[in-house]
């Protein structure tokens, strides 16, 4: 009722509103279908908690953050004072690949948690380990056998 005297009803039923949505030339599907749901016990049972564990709570949230601020140093040092070494630019290398690592590894845990992907959420968890460590070489004869890091950064920025 309230519908049909705004005129809402009308515009639902209008032309002008079908005409607005956006034109798809395929089907809409879902790219990861939802796994299955289960229930582990019964509605009455208390929910189960995992044992506290600071490594996985506060002392994994400050390291995050220590690493995330280290940075700020190490990037604006020798892009600015002109100055580049090979110590700094494995410092800079090494806490911009754990920042990265960090990063992509909450999200894997966001998006394949254990509890409902039981292969393929350790699974994932090794292979941004294997890109890490690989990512980690590439870095290092990157400093050690052509310019370093911070030559290429500045290299790529006048480009």
């Amino acid at each position: 009722m309230l519908q049909t005297r705004l005129g809402f009803g009308a515009l639902r039923q209008s032309s002008v509103f079908f005409a607005a949505r956006p034109f798809t030339s395929s089907a809409v599907r879902q790219i990861f279908p939802p796994p299955p749901q289960s229930i582990k016990g019964t509605v009455n049972d208390a929910a189960v908690f995992p044992p506290p564990s600071k490594f996985h709570g506060s002392y994994h949230w400050n390291f995050e953050r220590i690493v995330a601020i280290g940075m700020v140093p190490q990037v604006v040092m020798p892009l600015f004072a002109g100055t580049s070494h090979p110590i700094l630019d494995a410092a800079l290398a090494c806490t911009m690949i754990t920042h990265a690592h960090l990063g992509f590894e909450s999200c894997v845990i966001d998006y394949f948690p254990k509890r409902r992907f039981h292969r393929i959420g350790p699974l994932v968890h090794w292979i941004l380990r294997g890109f890490t460590v690989l990512t980690f070489i590439g870095v290092y004869e990157f400093n050690t056998n052509d310019i370093g890091l911070t030559e290429g950064i500045k290299k790529l920025w006048k480009a």
